[in-house]
């Protein structure tokens, strides 16, 4: 069934698109669509906000859902932050690659575009369509790299993948208009100017259950039990400041003594990303503010 789009939704070139259903573009380990609600339970409301601060952004389904209308969006993911730029930017650019994409989609051609070195796209929008290409027919929808930063996730074989979402992809675009920076940027760099009003919620790689858990290949470089206890630090000034603050991470004993000055409760999350589909379970988290 149509949804119809009142007349004063916000559009982009001839198209209406409707900001309600907008939702991250990407798959992300981790993501946070299936706790929404309980994160929205412990942000302040959207007119409240300031300034919305998420230096670990990944899919962004809280800054998707929230729609601040200011936002500091940061990563350490220089190819991920290149692509919310590509759709903020070019998102019409991004969709015709995606179409074309799409028509030409086999397990040869995702091969050569899981060989290509994407650093060297001059244009953000040509890193944008390759990421959502490979994340939307990657084996299990990860976004994965080796030591060298080389995309390494096996072919996913689906039938008939999503490959070039237009709706979504422009609302996205439409959203991003709220972020006055898009960057690479360090969690503690990125947050250096946020003040009392402001918003900053933190999904950092979680802090391994057991030594055999670890997943912190995002990017080539690894997310240690010293750069979540900087993390803490980062958090507890911005406490000090009277920035309001929430953190996910995991129910880890030793995450909970970290955070022993803050409010802290356990969540139950399904875990969407697995090798082994019988693995995918609920897990424990904790929400951390």
């Amino acid at each position: 069934m149509a949804v119809a789009i009142a007349p004063d939704q916000p559009a982009i070139g001839a198209h209406q698109v409707d900001l309600s259903e907008a939702r991250p573009f990407v798959k992300w380990v981790g993501g946070k669509r299936q706790l929404i609600h309980e994160l929205v339970r412990r942000a302040p409301r959207r007119e409240e906000i300031g300034t919305y601060y998420e230096p670990f952004l990944g899919g962004g389904a809280l800054f998707f859902h929230l729609q601040p209308a200011s936002a500091v969006l940061t990563d350490s993911n220089r190819r991920l932050i290149r692509a919310y730029c590509g759709i903020r930017d070019d998102v019409e650019g991004v969709i015709d690659r995606l179409k074309t994409y799409r028509h030409l989609h086999e397990k040869h051609f995702f091969l050569k575009m899981r060989k290509l070195d994407v650093d060297d796209q001059k244009e953000d929008a040509g890193v944008a369509a390759w990421l959502i290409y490979l994340n939307r027919t990657a084996y299990n929808g990860r976004y994965r790299v080796n030591s060298r930063n080389f995309f390494n996730v096996l072919f996913g074989d689906y039938k008939n993948p999503r490959i070039c979402d237009e709706e979504n992809l422009r609302c996205c675009a439409e959203v991003l208009k709220s972020a006055k920076e898009i960057e690479v940027r360090d969690f503690a760099e990125a947050t250096k100017d946020a003040k009392e009003g402001d918003f900053v919620y933190f999904d950092p790689p979680y802090a391994a259950l057991t030594e055999t858990s670890k997943f912190t290949d995002y990017t080539s470089d690894g997310f240690s039990d010293d750069d979540q206890i900087r993390l803490r630090d980062v958090a507890a000034d911005l406490k000090r400041r009277r920035v309001r603050v929430l953190i996910s991470n995991s129910s880890a004993k030793r995450v909970s003594s970290w955070y022993e000055a803050f409010k802290r409760v356990p969540v139950g999350a399904r875990r969407s990303v697995n090798c082994k589909p019988d693995s995918r379970g609920r897990v424990r988290e904790l929400l951390i503010y």
